[in-house]
């Protein structure tokens, strides 16, 4: 019992994803469960998937009854017959391979949609985390510019200051507000986004903090990953399938149907019973059926092969523009670390070093690359997860 104790115990502190989850992915999965389109989606999905097994069988069967009156001499006529008529053998196992891998496509299609919709959904998340960002480094600032208003009133007052000098700070107060202003009203709107997109059910999301994510260098492995699980491509590769198995069926369907049955005749004093068979030689109905598959086939390819290689150029751009966001952005925070002066310049003005002009300004300028670091990170993210949207 203490070995099992101890296992569970190992596992929680080595793992602690197991009890603690990224928000963000938090946030998918609730709208995975709850999304009213995905629902929708799904119901079409295995609607599909029960019509692409229809017509896949033999064809019904036929009974007939003749009940002919006669006169009393020769008396009445009574015919039965009970037949069936089915294609070459081979076309049903044709019709059945395309069947299931139709039902396969249906599968991959609604794996796009599902793809498509939780990007969306996190490109919201994303900018999301991003106006939460800007909302608290907002705060903070509004925060200082409001000791620094209060200050300058107070100079005022005393006669250490004049009212030039008081106005500026006044309006450097009265720009922060109304940009949180703007910023709250963007995040409502966002968060009224991601409702929607959950079936309608409120989400809490205050994350400020974009997750860790990085992107290999080596890109053809990655892309030979992206390639073997890509929904869109894979479904190229069952279409491809399916017109070669729809070449054999056409070809199956140009060869002879059969019917085969019971039948029995009564007339006055007797009866006659026994088989019938019968045989359809398709001369004409399914005349350019198999040339027009072969050619379906061969376009098939074709149109596979582009889009292999639309497909390789889209992702290598993605992933050229992803490795120079992340490149940047790591270099980007290292060096406003090295060259904040924040610090300093207060200091500088609380010693009347520099005006308050020149101190808003410098901080501006601060403040500015702290906007660029925020949204070279949202850009970063945003790219990587339309580059995983391939996977």
């Amino acid at each position: 019992m203490k070995k099992i104790i101890v296992a569970i115990i190992s596992i929680l502190v080595f793992n602690p994803s197991l009890f603690s989850q990224n928000p963000i992915e938090s946030v998918l999965k609730e709208i995975e469960k709850n999304n009213t389109t995905l629902s929708a989606l799904q119901k079409r999905a295995e609607a599909e998937q029960i019509g692409n097994k229809t017509n896949i069988y033999l064809q019904n069967p036929e009974v007939e009854f003749d009940y002919l009156w006669g006169n009393d001499i020769i008396g009445n006529e009574k015919y039965f017959s009970a037949t069936q008529s089915f294609d070459f053998p081979t076309a049903y196992n044709y019709k059945k391979e395309i069947s299931n891998i139709k039902n396969e496509q249906v599968e991959l299609e609604y794996q796009k949609q599902l793809k498509d919709l939780l990007l969306d959904a996190r490109l919201t998340a994303y900018e999301l985390v991003y106006t939460n960002a800007m909302i608290s480094e907002l705060s903070k600032r509004l925060n200082h510019a409001q000791s620094i208003a209060k200050s300058y009133k107070t100079k005022l007052d005393a006669g250490e200051a004049n009212i030039l000098e008081f106005n500026k700070a006044q309006l450097n107060l009265l720009n922060l507000n109304k940009e949180l202003e703007s910023l709250n009203i963007e995040r409502e709107a966002l968060l009224g986004e991601l409702t929607r997109l959950n079936g309608g059910i409120p989400i809490k999301f205050n994350v400020n903090e974009f997750p860790t994510t990085s992107i290999s260098a080596d890109f053809e492995q990655w892309c030979a990953q992206a390639e073997q699980s890509n929904p869109m491509l894979n479904w190229l590769k069952k279409e491809m399938e399916a017109s070669e198995k729809q070449v054999g069926l056409n070809r199956a369907m140009s060869l002879p149907k059969f019917k085969t049955g019971y039948m029995s005749e009564n007339v006055i004093g007797q009866k006659f019973q026994g088989i019938t068979l019968g045989l359809s030689i398709p001369l004409w109905e399914n005349k350019n059926k198999v040339k027009y598959a072969r050619a379906n086939a061969a376009a098939m390819e074709k149109t596979a092969n582009d889009q292999k290689v639309q497909f390789y150029n889209r992702l290598k751009l993605l992933h050229a523009k992803a490795i120079g966001l992340q490149n940047n952005a790591n270099d980007y925070k290292s060096k406003l670390q090295t060259f904040d002066s924040s610090e300093l310049l207060k200091k500088a003005l609380d010693k009347g070093e520099i005006s308050l002009i020149d101190y808003i300004l410098e901080l501006s300028i601060y403040y500015e690359s702290v906007n660029n670091l925020l949204e070279l990170k949202r850009d970063m993210n945003i790219t990587i997860a339309e580059l995983n949207q391939y996977l």
